[in-house]
């Protein structure tokens, strides 16, 4: 058995191998975000019994290695050392981790993603969350959906921008003439300023989804207060604008102390009310036909450019859209339901 450790970084990933003897094996310097199809490559070549690892803030790659064919695994805290302020813990204290406490590692499942096994737990902190999903909905700083009197819907797309999928997204939106709102991990901006700069050339809203996808409420205040402004840095950089005020948390993962973190920073929480689990390797039938199901006036629905195989998230756009203009809705960018047209008050879930 090898296990392979997947760290992030500022500039992307590092692949650490560790063999069974407990012997680190030598392998080459990291890879940038856009050279992520190179480490899937890396790691099918390694063979079928191969284990990786990866922790709770890396939630970027699970489901392109997964769709590859790939074991992933999930090392909790408790298996590891503490993380810096900003990257996940070292590659290789992941890989050294899967090979000392292979028993506690969770394996992901595709259709579960990278929190697999926390479902149950993630729901009662967001059940535990609704006192303060309600102040700060009163403030105007976190909604799920607009005011159902006008016939007003929202795309959102997360976990971008991932070629080629958020091109084709683009050009499928731009043919319609449909604005959107997208919301950028910052590990995958670098090297992608043509691809924001084609959102905002046709009207589209960015905001910040984090820098590599993490599971908040394991982090602390200043990581996470880490993790938001250096994806602001790099969307503004990267000539996405100034620094986004719309901020999706991850799996929409909260706690009342996550709550009490963003309501010191200067953003709107985005989070939603339709959601058709796109992520999950659906069929695109199956997609659209949740999504037009689902959908109310001043519906914020949730897709996903980046963080896997989004073919099948492609396809479901024509007849989303053309559902939904069929039914009279008129589409809009999430800022653009901020209340500020007097349409009445956004809502908390």
């Amino acid at each position: 058995m090898l296990y392979a450790g997947i760290a992030w970084q500022a500039g992307g990933y590092r692949l650490a191998l560790a063999g069974p003897d407990g012997r680190d094996v030598p392998e080459p310097a990291g890879y940038a975000s856009h050279r992520v199809d190179e480490l899937v490559a890396r790691l099918r070549g390694l063979g079928d019994r191969t284990t990786v690892v990866v922790e709770s803030t890396n939630g970027t790659l699970d489901g392109r290695l997964m769709a590859a064919g790939l074991a992933v695994h999930r090392a909790d805290p408790a298996l590891l050392p503490d993380r810096p302020l900003f990257g996940s813990v070292a590659a290789e204290e992941l890989a050294r981790a899967g090979l000392r406490g292979a028993r506690g590692l969770v394996r992901l499942e595709r259709h579960r993603g990278t929190q697999t096994g926390r479902e149950d737990e993630l729901a009662a902190w967001i059940a535990e969350s609704a006192p303060a999903d309600r102040e700060l909905a009163g403030e105007g700083r976190l909604f799920s959906h607009a005011g159902r009197d006008r016939r007003r819907i929202a795309l959102t797309f997360d976990d971008g921008p991932q070629p080629p999928y958020t091109g084709q997204v683009l050009d499928i939106l731009e043919r319609y003439g449909v604005p959107a709102t997208f919301f950028c991990c910052g590990i995958h901006v670098g090297g992608r300023a043509d691809i924001l700069a084609r959102m905002r050339e046709q009207g589209h809203a960015i905001g910040n989804h984090t820098w590599s996808h993490p599971f908040l409420p394991e982090l602390s205040r200043p990581q996470a207060a880490e993790q938001i402004d250096r994806t602001a840095e790099a969307i503004a950089e990267a000539g996405g604008g100034g620094p986004p005020r719309l901020f999706r948390p991850p799996y929409g993962a909260r706690t009342p102390a996550v709550l009490a973190s963003l309501a010191e920073s200067d953003v709107v929480s985005v989070l939603w009310d339709v959601a058709p689990d796109d992520w999950a390797l659906r069929e695109s039938g199956d997609i659209a036909r949740d999504v037009l199901a689902a959908a109310r006036p001043g519906s914020v629905v949730l897709l996903h450019d980046g963080g896997g195989d989004r073919a099948p998230t492609v396809a479901s756009l024509p007849p989303i859209i053309e559902g939904l203009t069929e039914r009279g809705y008129e589409f809009v960018r999430v800022d653009d339901m901020l209340d500020r047209d007097g349409s009445g008050p956004v809502s908390a879930p």
